[in-house]
């Protein structure tokens, strides 16, 4: 039974909400615009496109395990968020200083920078999910998250087009404009950060939280006992390989293949939020009816057409086209890895279960870009697309495979 009273679970839902649509503004201007700033602005290589992806997974890894060791002593979390969540949006000023330093090779300060910035963001995730994950009963997570989503990405979507509308208005090779809206995504995080300490939060009992003594090694036998966990983490390991091979990929092929601009990567971006925002209520019916792992499917099936239809022409209103589509599945996608995490991971030693879960994802996180950077110099843009879609399509098939082999006897 949940510690919040319906008053104050309610409160904690509305300042959820409107933290989320500060983070969703903040994010989506920096990480919408990134690729363009690097590539055009500071003349970045697909090497270094590939470790901007790459490289703050490192960051998680070595963020997870101590981190999750230190979460699971506080006995309040917003505090640990909060400031992990500062130190993260700061970055984003940091960033925005990069054009004024002389006499260095500035793409690789921007590798470096997002690197860096890659550990208070594996914190800020880290303890956001078990945070977030104490204040909001189970039973009203589906239901929740799907309508926080859809206000962040009606957020995100107006924010990226009047972004990309005013970026589109200079030269694509001028820093400046991309400062201008680095610092305000600065500037948004701070309120983030405010958001977040309006939440109500009940001290917890001093009691140890992870069996093995709060010691995540200790914990991992723990972990091998959770079977439905390690087949939920299995089949996330397999699509998401695919999944994130061709993260920089779609980067380099629309700006140096099709030569997009940022109005229009940002309308391929709002596009994908537009149809995020419509899809979301259905996937999450379809979840509360037929349980996230068949759900996970579906739309992983859905996603994993993605990188073959994008290489089939660079005329540019067919890839807003393709866009669209992407998006009716990666609102599923989003919304319901998270879900199925919390739902797998048990209460007692849920900070870890999560750190365990983010280790695995990072590991992929970072081999994954690199490894489809590395066959594009290899074999070329439409063999590698094509090879994102096919461990796509695997790993979407595992998940079904969970459902009809494990699930339906239990």
């Amino acid at each position: 039974m949940s510690p919040y009273s319906n008053k104050e679970i309610e409160k904690n839902k509305r300042f959820s909400i409107i933290n989320g649509t500060y983070s969703a503004i903040s994010q989506n201007i920096y990480s919408s615009f990134l690729a363009l700033f690097a590539i055009q602005a500071l003349g970045a290589s697909n090497q270094q496109i590939g470790l901007i992806n790459s490289l703050p997974q490192i960051m998680n890894l070595i963020a997870m395990i101590p981190g999750a060791i230190l979460i699971n002593r506080l006995l309040t979390k917003k505090n640990f968020v909060a400031k992990s969540l500062f130190a993260a949006r700061f970055f984003l000023l940091i960033i925005a200083l990069i054009p004024f330093i002389p006499g260095v090779n500035q793409a690789w300060l921007l590798v470096m920078a997002v690197a860096l910035m890659g550990l208070p963001v594996s914190l800020a995730n880290l303890s956001w999910q078990s945070f977030i994950g104490d204040l909001i009963p189970q039973e009203q997570r589906s239901s929740f998250f799907g309508k926080r989503n859809r206000y962040n990405t009606i957020a995100a979507m107006l924010s990226i087009l009047s972004v990309g509308t005013i970026l589109s208005l200079f030269d694509k090779s001028n820093p400046l404009p991309y400062q201008v809206f680095f610092f305000i995504a600065f500037l948004m995080g701070l309120m983030e950060v405010l958001y977040l300490y309006r939440h109500i939060e009940k001290k917890k009992k001093r009691k140890i939280v992870d069996k093995g003594k709060g010691k995540f090694f200790r914990f991992f036998p723990v972990l091998v006992k959770e079977k439905p966990f390690l087949l939920f983490v299995s089949c996330s390991l397999l699509f998401n390989f695919g999944w994130q091979m061709a993260w920089p990929l779609f980067s380099i092929y629309n700006i140096q293949y099709a030569h997009a601009n940022a109005i229009w990567l940002s309308l391929f971006t709002v596009i994908s939020q537009i149809a995020q925002i419509l899809s979301f209520p259905f996937w999450a019916r379809l979840a509360d009816r037929y349980g996230n792992m068949f759900v996970l499917f579906i739309v992983c099936a859905g996603m994993g057409l993605a990188p073959t239809l994008t290489i089939l022409s660079t005329n540019l209103y067919y890839l807003l086209l393709t866009n669209l589509i992407s998006g009716l599945f990666l609102s599923g996608i989003s919304m319901l890895l998270f879900n199925q995490t919390l739902n797998v991971s048990p209460e007692e030693g849920r900070t870890s279960f999560i750190a365990a879960y983010n280790i695995v994802i990072g590991l992929v996180g970072f081999i994954a870009p690199q490894f489809g950077v590395w066959l594009l110099d290899e074999i070329g843009m439409n063999l590698t697309m094509n090879l994102s879609t096919l461990l796509r399509l695997v790993g979407a098939l595992s998940f079904l495979a969970v459902v009809l082999l494990f699930e339906k006897r239990n």
